[in-house]
């Protein structure tokens, strides 16, 4: 609530005020890279990438410590070369916030960067001066995700809420393009960093956008009060996935829905609820995603 509320404030007062607002944890997989001596430079990513992201201040809003956005990046090096320093990596980001008066903790966002490349070494500084001044395509992407990690989570607070850090992350995408690294282009994969924040921006998939809000603060949020009520609100928020899915069937944006909260929707409607509920979820779950209808048989019993 309180994060509602700052958000208000800085709509309507002039900022005079920062601090932090990312929580993230960076871990660095380079077993695939094999016997290497330069042990450091993963050891000096990981801790540059952690102060990147936890340290910069990224939005005017004013976050106490525990209202920080928990976050998880999972970095993976596939390759690394000590000759010109680059790395072709894969990420797996997921984002979490706290459900109100609960001690429960969802998934708000979660996605896999298989295209997560570029080049580093132990002496760079990493800095983002704004997403005109683009230069280094880590920092480029690391603050890519740090502004969809705030618009999602704000998003999931007020209907639309964030907004204005999805049109940043639009320009970083603008810009990133010409660095020359895969994950920026138009067209190039339905799974890339434009094709997913275009798909969530557009006009046909908005909503998309009031499902994030509908399923987590009028359904989560409420379940600790009244569960029947937070279970009747997240089914409403599954409809409208369904819509979204309906209104652009090429967008992974659904899939993506599914996949990182299928377990939490099965834990909220497997035994509970009318069988008529358990089917609906079933129904569209399953059309979203035939290849999780094995797993989805538990809503049927």
């Amino acid at each position: 609530m309180h994060r509602i509320l700052s958000f208000l404030l800085f709509l309507l007062l002039p900022v005079s005020f920062h601090a932090q607002e990312i929580e993230a944890k960076v871990s660095i997989n380079h077993a695939q890279v094999g016997n290497t001596t330069r042990t450091d430079v993963f050891e000096a990513l990981q801790e540059k990438v952690t102060n990147f992201l936890n340290e910069h201040i990224w939005t005017g809003m004013k976050f106490k410590e525990k209202e920080r956005i928990n976050c998880n990046f999972g970095i993976t090096v596939n390759t690394y070369s000590d000759t010109d320093n680059s790395f072709n990596c894969s990420l797996l980001l997921t984002v979490s916030r706290p459900v109100f008066n609960s001690t429960y903790t969802t998934t708000t966002y979660s996605i896999k960067d298989a295209d997560f490349n570029f080049a580093f070494q132990p002496t760079d500084q990493l800095e983002f001066a704004g997403a005109d001044h683009l230069d280094n395509n880590l920092v480029a992407m690391l603050a890519y995700y740090a502004y969809m990690i705030i618009g999602y989570d704000m998003d999931s607070f007020s209907p639309l809420g964030g907004s204005d850090y999805f049109h940043i992350a639009e320009d970083i995408v603008t810009n990133a393009e010409s660095l020359g690294y895969t994950g920026w282009k138009a067209f190039d994969n339905t799974k890339n960093r434009f094709a997913l924040l275009n798909d969530y921006m557009d006009g046909s998939m908005e909503m998309y956008r009031q499902l994030v809000y509908k399923y987590h603060r009028e359904g989560l949020d409420q379940m600790a009060d009244n569960t029947e009520a937070g279970r009747n609100a997240i089914l409403e928020a599954l409809e409208l996935l369904n819509q979204s899915h309906e209104a652009k069937l090429m967008s992974q944006l659904p899939q993506l829905f599914t996949e990182y909260k299928r377990e939490e929707i099965l834990n909220i409607f497997s035994g509970k609820g009318s069988s008529q509920e358990r089917q609906n979820v079933y129904d569209i779950m399953n059309r979203i995603d035939p290849s999780q209808a094995s797993k989805l048989e538990a809503l049927l019993k």
